[in-house]
């Protein structure tokens, strides 16, 4: 199930979150419900505005009073929040000025990166707007909601504002929908020959669907019930020079097809060694985000006594290292051996790279994790690892607050990924790190 945005209500007590959250969700009818993935004093409700589903968070009584310095705690909790928002509505009551402590606040957030739309409550008349604007401009925002929560004023332009700011909606996948399989690779290592060796396996039904262009077929399959569809690319010449038109052409098409699916197989000969062209190929379905399978094609003109798959397994990722996560399949599309398990493997990394973990139990990772192996920054600085969420998935894709200046370093990061995907069992899928520092 698709994961709804997060609009998350930010302020100081006696602002009016509690008001704004109301009036939004008491002409949404929505349920409200205490949300176990945030801390236990916020609430949170599911609403819809035009074509823009999300749930509305209000951190009521997170924050101390607004003459108060800025703690630590305070600051931490605010983050926390922010991170898994989407978008964050930052409010200030308009019958006071702004508090040094709120200015700290609403800079802070905006260095991060965080979403912001900056809303001004209690404003109930355009004199009254008229005569405070400055004071909020002076904050760097140049798009503000001057509204009136409790007696409904200017209400609808932020809802509006709301439905512009969120990010679109990726259509959810129909469940009944074939599982997209792009078979990639370079000329003669036989994708097209994989492709026909499991169309003629029994339990499997076939049909031809035009491509979207003449260099590809579409081959629908059903299998136990599941249907699949795996799109057929014509092969990737070889690299000519930076330059080549053909190959740039076939840069393109394996561009094409990749976004297009929901699971890319790139076809290797295991009598070869990879090329630069095959590493360029894996290469495009890491930046993708695409679940990968490596199927290794022609295992049985292989002499099994003298080759052993540990070693052909080494020998791939000294060349394609960066998408070792991906499953590799030893298969023969002559006589057959495990071409079925391509289907059975896409149907694994796609599963893994759509799961969602809770945010408890990635902040109990982060602990152990965080212990067992304490952050170190590029600069070598140690760091605080302070709280993750996950924000989506396909890849599945994280947050991590670090309580420190600075990004971590390649090494640490990838270190922690790995632990991640080791640890959530996690395959065949690239998973993404945003990091977020003090």
């Amino acid at each position: 199930m698709k994961k709804l945005f997060r609009v998350v209500i930010v302020g100081f007590p006696n602002v009016g979150k509690s008001t704004l959250f109301n009036r939004i969700l008491g002409q949404r009818k929505a349920l409200v419900h205490t949300d176990p993935g945030m801390t236990r004093d916020s609430l949170s409700a599911t609403c819809v505005l035009e074509d823009k589903k999300f749930v509305l968070v209000d951190t009521g009584g997170l924050f101390g009073v607004a003459d108060e310095p800025l703690s630590e705690k305070i600051r931490e909790k605010a983050l926390e929040e922010a991170a898994a928002a989407d978008l964050v509505l930052f409010v200030l009551d308009g019958k006071r000025d702004v508090a040094p402590v709120e200015k700290e606040l609403f800079i802070s957030l905006k260095k991060r990166g965080l979403p912001i739309l900056l809303v001004v409550n209690k404003v109930d008349s355009q004199v009254q707007e008229d005569s405070m604007t400055a004071e909020y401009y002076r904050l760097g925002e140049k798009d503000i909601c001057f509204i009136s929560a409790e007696h409904k004023l200017n209400v609808g332009l932020l809802e509006e504002a709301i439905v512009a700011a969120l990010p679109a909606a990726e259509p959810e996948r129909d469940e009944r929908a074939p599982l997209r399989i792009a078979i990639i690779g370079r000329t003669n290592v036989g994708k097209s020959s994989l492709v026909n060796r499991l169309a003629g396996e029994e339990r499997l039904i076939i049909s031809e669907i035009p491509g979207t262009t003449r260099d590809s077929t579409d081959t629908l399959l059903l299998r136990d019930g599941k249907p699949f569809c795996l799109v057929d690319t014509a092969g990737i010449r070889r690299l000519a020079g930076a330059e080549d038109s053909r190959e740039k052409a076939g840069i393109i098409r394996a561009k094409s097809n990749i976004r297009q699916a929901d699971v890319v197989c790139l076809i290797l000969d295991v009598q070869e060694f990879p090329t630069r062209q095959d590493a360029r190929i894996a290469q495009l379905a890491l930046e993708s985000g695409r679940p990968l399978i490596i199927a290794l094609n022609k295992w049985d003109l292989v002499d099994k006594d003298a080759v052993r798959p540990e070693a052909v397994r080494a020998r791939v990722f000294r060349k394609l290292g960066f998408v070792s996560y991906a499953p590799l399949l030893f298969v023969s599309a002559r006589t057959g051996q495990r071409v079925v398990k391509i289907l059975d493997t896409a149907e694994q990394v796609f599963k893994s790279a759509s799961t969602r973990v809770g945010t408890p139990k990635l902040n109990d990772f982060l602990a152990r994790t965080a212990e067992d192996h304490p952050p170190r920054l590029k600069s070598g600085a140690r760091a605080k690892l302070r709280y993750m969420t996950q924000k989506g998935v396909c890849p599945p894709t994280f947050i991590l607050f670090l309580g420190a200046r600075g990004p971590i370093s390649p090494t640490y990061e990838k270190y922690f990924l790995d632990s991640l995907r080791e640890a959530f069992g996690f395959v065949g899928t690239p998973l993404r790190l945003i990091v977020r520092t003090s």
